[in-house]
C-alpha cells in the first residue's frame, strides 16, 4: 500500500501528534493488553509510535510496523524509541520468524484496506505472526452512524497552521475525504486525500472466519459509544 501524504509527507507527519492529541482510545487498548495477558505486541499501522512507545515503557516486547517512512522517522526520534522494534512495511511483509501474543490496529487502521484482497492479505499476515492462542484486536466505525456526514468543513486555525476537511466522495462502502493544510509562514498549501472502507459487523466477522481466526467478542468502543465496534479474535491452536 502507498500511505496517504498525511502520514508520508515529512512536514505533515511531524504535525500528526498535535492534530490527534486526544488519544483516549488508547486507554481501552492498554486495558485489553492487560486483560489478554499479552507480553509481546505487534502494532500494525503504528504511525508515529504513540501506542507502541506507551507499551514499551511498561516493559512489553513491542514491534511497530508502518509503510510511511516519515511517520516512522517521527516515532524513531521520540524518547524511548530504542525499546521498540520498528519495521518499514505492513502486515504482509513481516519477518517470518516474528511471533507475538497480540496484534492491534488502533485509530481505525482497519478501514484503510479498501479492497477485499488487501484486507484478506493483512489478516493472513497477522494470523501468521500470532502465536497459537494469540489475539487480534482492532476497531472500525459503524457504517450506519454515517460519521462522514460530520467531517465536511471541519477545521481549525492554530498559530502558523490552518487545516480543514472536505468530503470528496461518498460511494458506500467507500468514503473519500481531503485534509488541507495551509502554513502562514510560507503560504504553503498541502493536501492529503484518504479513502476509508466502512464494513458492516457481519462483513468483518466473515473476514475473520475466512482468515482462520476465532471471534471472541465484539464490544462497543468505550470512548465513542454507539459509534465504533472493537473486535477481539484469536488464532486457534
Amino acid at each position: 500500500m502507498t500511505p496517504d501524504p498525511i502520514f508520508a509527507h515529512p512536514r505533515l507527519a511531524a504535525l500528526y501528534d498535535e492534530l490527534e492529541a486526544d488519544r483516549a482510545d488508547l486507554d481501552h487498548y492498554e486495558a485489553l493488553v492487560d486483560e489478554l495477558g499479552a507480553g509481546s505486541v505487534l502494532d500494525v499501522g503504528c504511525g508515529t509510535g504513540v501506542f507502541a512507545l506507551r507499551l514499551a515503557a511498561r516493559g512489553l516486547d513491542v514491534v511497530g510496523v508502518d509503510p510511511a517512512a516519515a511517520s516512522l522517522a517521527v516515532a524513531r526520534g521520540k524518547p524511548g524509541a530504542d525499546r521498540v522494534r520498528w519495521i518499514d512495511g505492513d502486515a504482509t511483509t513481516l519477518p517470518p520468524d516474528l511471533a507475538v501474543d497480540l496484534a492491534v490496529m488502533t485509530g481505525n487502521v482497519a478501514q484503510v484496506f479498501t479492497t477485499d484482497e488487501a484486507w484478506a492479505a493483512t489478516l493472513a499476515g497477522i494470523h501468521a505472526t500470532l502465536r497459537p492462542g494469540g489475539h487480534l484486536v482492532f476497531e472500525t466505525r459503524r457504517p450506519e452512524v454515517r460519521a462522514w456526514e460530520g467531517w465536511d468543513g471541519l477545521g481549525e486555525r492554530t498559530g502558523d497552521l490552518e487545516w480543514w476537511y472536505d468530503l470528496v466522495e461518498v460511494a458506500e462502502p467507500l468514503v473519500t475525504f481531503r485534509w488541507s493544510f495551509r502554513f502562514a509562514s510560507d503560504d504553503a498549501l498541502l493536501t492529503s486525500d484518504s479513502t476509508l472502507r466502512f464494513r458492516t459487523r457481519a462483513e468483518v466477522e466473515a473476514t475473520l472466519v475466512a482468515a482462520g481466526l476465532v471471534l471472541d467478542d465484539v464490544r462497543d468502543a468505550p470512548d465513542r459509544p454507539g459509534k465504533e465496534l472493537v473486535f477481539v479474535a484469536h488464532r486457534p491452536g
